[in-house]
């Protein structure tokens, strides 16, 4: 083939593998597969397209087939829970959230947003959030989807395999995601008698507090839309007070931020009902500051969707500018959107690994340098965050976060906030694994479930 090629006057040199290369593929391959059960391997039609592209040497299209099958299988996972709660997780933004309804409105969202959706109710675990996103960053740019002159080897793919097996294809569901699922299941299908009620109020005393936050999204998304049955509605009227004490304060605001952004785009039907949830709860403390949090929150909204996006070292200026616009001269953002404006503003600066927008950064750096004390002693701690974490794998987004220290340390005046910047320089290992670290964490004082465990 390669002759008839050369026939052609087209290139030959790079082209496939070499042979010994695919050799270590198929030998090890087996051992990968043997984890799946007859009835996966029989659907796993886009493995045997990555086995054959692998065996004439195509390593990059094998590893195209290859993440195509993990997310086609992982589209399959969330279909199978809740998708619309999966939804309400995945898209905050109203507007969007719309057109996301039903399991064939899955590839509308990006791989991105899906794994992160995915990951927060622990469809897959965190460990395993960050190998896929590795191998997501490993499938941009050195697979057959973009150009790329990157080699991969037989063995690499192998690992790649058994990891979209293992955290994927066949990771079981955890206790807290079946019994969500459950919970779900019964809110929207049947009118709920007071036991069941009971019975479901207590179980949120051992929900961890990040899934007793998804679960209060499930619950305000099931509840606004114009179609909700009354029934539905009842069952959270009854449960909502039950589950607001375990949501988090940070989660507690968005439903403002959301509620402003209802308003804000003419949904007045939905923003009603986000009002009676808060009045259920004495909530009117958590109400926006309607117009500039809302267009704050849009315009963050819309810069991470660019960052994600395809040419967007093109077109992330005009977003970043945007958004620089409205934090205004003093970079002052209203308190309680401190924590969502600053993780999303790190994990932009940090870069996709790639490469940064250079018109962007500057803004980037602009915007930091007017941090406050509050928001500099968040931006050091965004390592814990799953996504920044993730995205800290790669060199240039190391480079980066050394760049974020050094802007965010003249800022640092508390004592437990130098002591940890002095920690986290003297770290040893690469910055994607802080959070691992027991000093860092003793410091931190990681929160534990209301139940008392870790």
């Amino acid at each position: 083939m390669l002759s008839s090629i050369d026939r052609l006057g087209l290139p030959t040199e790079g082209i496939i593998v070499d042979v010994r290369e695919r050799e270590r593929l198929l030998r090890n391959a087996e051992d990968a597969l043997d984890k799946l059960n007859d009835e996966q391997r029989g659907r796993a039609s886009y493995i045997s397209k990555m086995m054959m592209a692998a065996s004439v040497g195509l390593f990059d299209a094998a590893l195209t087939y290859l993440w195509d099958e993990t997310i086609s299988e992982l589209r399959k996972r969330v279909a199978a829970f809740d998708v619309e709660y999966f939804f309400d997780l995945a898209e905050p933004d109203p507007t969007k959230r719309r057109g996301l309804r039903t399991p064939e409105d899955l590839p509308k969202l990006d791989d991105s947003k899906l794994m992160e959706a995915a990951s927060k109710i622990q469809l897959i675990s965190d460990v395993g959030y960050k190998q896929l996103d590795h191998i997501r960053y490993m499938r941009n740019h050195a697979s057959s989807a973009h150009p790329t002159e990157v080699s991969l080897s037989g063995l690499s793919l192998v690992a790649w395999l058994e990891t979209c097996i293992r955290e994927v294809i066949t990771l079981p569901h955890g206790t807290v995601v079946a019994e969500i699922g459950r919970l779900l299941h019964n809110i929207k299908t049947k009118r709920m008698a007071q036991s069941e009620v009971d019975i479901a109020a207590a179980s949120f005393d051992n929900l961890p507090p990040d899934q007793a936050d998804n679960l209060a999204a499930g619950l305000f998304g099931i509840y606004n839309p114009p179609d909700a049955s009354p029934d539905a509605q009842d069952n959270i009227r009854k449960l909502w007070p039950e589950l607001w004490p375990y949501v988090d304060e940070d989660k507690r605001i968005d439903f403002g931020v959301k509620l402003a952004r209802f308003r804000a785009n003419g949904d007045t039907d939905r923003a009603t009902r986000a009002r009676e949830l808060l009045d259920l709860v004495d909530g009117t403390a958590y109400l926006a500051d309607t117009e500039r949090m809302a267009e704050l929150s849009q315009a963050l909204d819309d810069l991470i969707t660019t960052h994600e996006s395809w040419n967007n070292f093109a077109n992330e200026p005009s977003a970043a500018r945007r958004l620089q616009a409205l934090a205004g001269r003093h970079g002052q953002v209203p308190n309680g959107f401190n924590t969502t404006y600053v993780r999303q503003l790190v994990y932009v600066f940090l870069t996709n690994g790639h490469g940064a927008s250079w018109a962007a950064d500057p803004i980037y750096k602009d915007l930091i340098s007017k941090f406050d004390t509050v928001q500099a002693g968040i931006a050091l701690r965004t390592f814990t965050d799953s996504a920044i974490s993730s995205r800290l794998q790669h060199a240039l987004s190391k480079e980066k976060w050394g760049e974020l220290l050094d802007l965010i340390e003249p800022k640092l005046t508390g004592r437990r906030d130098r002591t940890l910047l002095d920690t986290v320089r003297k770290f040893n290992g690469t910055p994607d694994q802080l959070i691992l670290d027991s000093e860092i964490k003793r410091q931190l004082g990681l929160r534990k479930t209301r139940s008392g465990k870790p």
